[in-house]
């Protein structure tokens, strides 16, 4: 992929309103609480997806992408990568098309598998980086 594709896939994906965070976290210092609260802050629908917690920020905290409410738009992974298979197998299953990888949550086993079942994915940038830049740029 292109550096000029990867950019459209950003805006893409940053486009959309209805999020899911998997690997969402109660720790502060931790990378799912800081994304977590930063796609809150900009005013995304974002649903934190952690089995091991019950709410993260005063929200109600889902132990899995089946268990939510709607279907996200977007999947935001924050999870090791041998987690992040069964992430995107879910995805598969429930029909969600766009899965953001977080540095650190993919596998060369994952991109294949996200390839090969039609699953846009992007995977070595942040999302919160790139939130900011596309909002200082708006």
């Amino acid at each position: 992929m292109t550096e000029q594709d990867l950019g459209k896939l950003v805006d893409e994906f940053l486009s959309k309103r209805v999020f899911a965070v998997v690997g969402a976290s109660q720790n502060p210092e931790k990378y799912g609480y800081q994304i977590y609260r930063a796609l809150k802050k900009a005013e995304y629908k974002v649903y934190p997806v952690n089995p091991n917690a019950d709410e993260i920020l005063g929200d109600k905290c889902y132990p899995s992408l089946s268990s939510l409410p709607e279907r996200p738009e977007v999947v935001d992974v924050v999870v090791p990568p041998q987690v992040t298979m069964k992430v995107v197998e879910e995805c598969r299953r429930l029909g969600i098309e766009n899965v953001w990888l977080q540095p650190g949550a993919e596998s060369s086993e994952v991109l294949e598998f996200c390839e090969k079942n039609g699953i846009k994915c992007i995977h070595g940038l942040c999302v919160m980086i790139e939130s900011r830049k596309q909002r200082a740029r708006d």
